[in-house]
């Protein structure tokens, strides 16, 4: 995952996050309790203070006015300003600043005047060629064609920074950013007509991508169109372009995570990845109702390793290690049960083909240099059991291997233990390299965190899936990738690869309906994905089995159906803040909402189920419980809409208006949701179901999913 804070900057349209931490808060007065020393200073800690805004009479644009209210926090008594203390000034989504303070100085500021909340800093761990072409994005038609491929939008990224010089990030042809944008690049990057902002907030003060998952998600995004491209011979040669290769990019470092709703009250569409913590529940981050939270699924390609055993069965896994060669003859092949973890071996295995089952995702690195060190020529890994049909590939091995399900490396296993003699047994590789059309796809990939939202009860989460499965995009050069050799693109997979796909794919909708609000296109996104995998069945999990709500989201993203959804759910400042404070009180609104005026006796207090979102949330229980939701017409003036209902045994769900009619664009209509379980059995605990909208000329489906939970408890 990747590192999220507040996008300082006057003006842009969609803000990308790997992921956004979400962070507790110091109650009004009073100041955090430092956990620790960071950076070189031994004795301070960075933190993100939020103060009220300057004295009404200063003006909201002049940053040198709202820089001099932010060290007036920081004045001692005598009238000095503690120097090179303030890292940054906010003042684009919200008021506040960034500083290395001692525990005294922050409990000074804390009893300042306009102070607000004070936030210790949070580093958050880290969370394509193919991926185009199977959302349905071709070159010269469909969305790509309709919205100038994203021409004239903006997105910023907030990560690990990034390798400006990469080919993804070329200029040529492109027009300059939109006259409002104020941005500007620090030195020593140079701004183009492609990257257009980066600056730096973070210790090392440089937007150089020494990591490579900046580079890898901004590519995935916003990267324009290479030919040739692939990695480690694999790939197919084809051509790379990330979702909204015509849009401009702003790249910041900084690793706080505050202001997500202070964004979307200023029209920008915040994009999170929901976390690599998979497949447990209640896994989420980044599950707040104003955060477009993603998912993780598989694409249809599988760079293949197949295994091939002497009596001729084979067994299809991957690899990014591949030796085109090494099936040209066959291999003992060796497995020691219980003693399978490949730490080391006191037999001699020069030569053979080793079978390692060490119960984790990706194989251990010591494991596999212990094979190569005793003379191994190959490698047989067996998958983690809980991440099921999911293959994470990595490259940082030397050894020709084949990463398999363990269904297979059970069955792989069987082979190698057959008989009183295991001398005769053999095995060899098969590389295939590149195999696209894979099915079913997508599933769920199995890190992939899951719901119920425990942040966020009453709200489903997460919100969509999308491509996060050995992704190959954009690197770079200066960062090694399984060896010494430079290489430009890499293979990763994360919810954070995942994020970027809709990041760019919000661009192409901002593109085609730029006074869309962020609710309107998350709405868009959600409503119009699917529920069917290439196969025409229900999209499956890790294991496949059905996915549930709780691991698809909405479904799996459709691109060229998002910008035409028919009909929106909307959500504006108002709703969130009523539910905040029906959630959490007042002291947390001032909190979350930043530089917002409102409080909690100018608004209506809301639960999440009832908040105007695009999927449905209710108890499982046996008396009715309704919901009431208000659709938007952004489709033909004149439409009409017939309720559509999919509910399992025991689940009964009635509309009421069961049918919609509009007359004009933009025009709304209330209609009411009642669920009710009594014919349920009383050890379920969660019943799932649709809501679709059809318009009467079959050119729209507006699609909600339902979920009644039994352990869910609305406040």
């Amino acid at each position: 995952m990747g590192r999220f804070t507040i996008l300082p900057l006057a003006y842009a349209l969609v803000l990308v996050a790997a992921a956004c931490p979400v962070l507790g808060y110091v109650p009004h007065g009073a100041a955090p309790r430092s956990t620790g020393a960071a950076g070189h200073h031994a004795n301070t800690r960075t933190y993100i203070v939020l103060v009220e805004p300057p004295p009404a009479q200063t003006d909201e644009d002049d940053e040198a006015a709202h820089r001099r209210w932010h060290e007036s926090f920081l004045q001692s008594s005598g009238g000095g300003v503690r120097p090179r203390r303030i890292r940054h000034s906010y003042t684009s989504v919200l008021s506040g600043f960034a500083a290395r303070l001692t525990d005294a100085e922050l409990a000074a500021v804390s009893r300042k005047p306009g102070f607000v909340r004070a936030f210790p800093e949070r580093r958050m761990p880290l969370m394509t060629t193919r991926t185009p072409g199977l959302l349905g994005l071709t070159p010269d038609g469909g969305v790509w064609n309709a919205t100038g491929y994203g021409e004239g939008t903006i997105i910023g990224f907030l990560d690990t920074g990034i390798d400006e010089k990469h080919p993804s990030f070329r200029d040529d042809g492109m027009p300059p950013p939109p006259p409002r944008w104020k941005g500007a690049c620090q030195p020593p990057v140079r701004c183009n007509n492609k990257l257009i902002g980066a600056a730096s907030f973070v210790v090392d003060n440089t937007i150089t991508d020494d990591v490579g998952h900046g580079t890898h998600t901004t590519g995935t995004a916003a990267g324009r169109f290479v030919e040739g491209v692939s990695a480690f011979g694999l790939g197919g040669g084809g051509t790379a372009a990330g979702m909204a290769p015509g849009a401009h990019m702003a790249v910041y470092k900084d690793p706080i995570a505050i202001g997500a709703f202070a964004a979307v009250s200023k029209g920008v569409l915040v994009v999170c990845a929901g976390g690599n913590s998979g497949p447990l529940p209640s896994t989420l981050s980044n599950e707040a109702p104003w955060i477009l939270t993603v998912a993780a699924g598989s694409v249809d390609r599988s760079f293949r390793a197949s295994v091939r055993l002497g009596d001729g069965e084979m067994f299809g896994g991957e690899s990014l290690t591949q030796d085109k060669h090494f099936s040209s003859k066959v291999y003992p092949l060796y497995y020691s049960n219980g003693m399978n973890f490949c730490d080391y071996f006191n037999v001699n295995i020069t030569g053979m083909v080793v079978v390692c089952d060490t119960e984790t995702p990706v194989p251990p690195m010591s494991s596999i240099e212990a094979v190569r060190e005793a003379g191994g020529a190959g490698v047989v890994f067996i998958n983690e059991p809980d991440f099921g049909y999911t293959i994470v590939l990595e490259k940082y091995y030397n050894l020709p291997m084949s990463q398999v399900t363990v269904v297979d490396g059970t069955k792989i296993m069987g082979y190698a233990m057959k008989g009183a003699s295991t001398t005769n047994h053999t095995a060899t590789i098969v590389f295939n390299s590149t195999v696209v059309g894979v099915k079913p796809a997508p599933i769920v990939e199995a890190f992939s965190s899951r719901g119920p939202s425990v942040a966020s009860p009453g709200v489903l989460k997460p919100d969509v899936m999308a491509p996060g499965l050995n992704i190959l995009a954009a690197w770079p050069s200066e960062v090694p990738v399984g060896g010494p050799e430079s290489n430009s693109f890499d293979v990763v997979s994360g919810t954070s690869m995942a994020t970027p796909h809709i990041t760019g794919i919000v661009a192409l909708v901002k593109k085609a309906h730029p006074d869309w609000s962020p609710a309107a296109i998350k709405s868009a996104i959600m409503t119009t994905s699917s529920a069917i995998d290439n196969d025409g069945n229900q999209i499956m999990d890790e294991e496949h089995r059905k996915a549930s709500f709780y691991s698809v989201g909405a479904g799996h993203v459709v691109p060229a159906k998002a910008v035409d959804p028919g009909l929106v759910y909307n959500l504006g400042v108002r709703d969130y803040a009523g539910y905040i404070c029906r959630l959490l009180g007042e002291a947390a609104l001032k909190t979350i909402a930043g530089n917002t005026t409102l409080t909690c006796t100018e608004v209506e207090p809301i639960t999440g189920a009832q908040l105007n979102y695009p999927a449905i949330l209710v108890p499982l229980r046996a008396d009715a419980f309704a919901v009431n939701r208000t659709v938007t017409n952004v489709g033909p003036a004149k439409s009409n809409y017939t309720a559509k209902i999919e509910a399992p045994k025991g689940l009964m769900v009635k509309v009421e208006p069961a049918e919609l009619e509009f007359t004009k664009a933009n025009e709304r209509k209330t209609f009411t949701v009642t669920v009710s379980a009594a014919g349920a059995s009383s050890e379920q605990e969660i019943a799932e179901g649709a809501l679709s909208w059809l318009s009467h000329d079959h050119d729209h489906v507006v699609r909600s999913p339902i979920v009644a939970d039994s352990t869910l408890t609305l406040s």
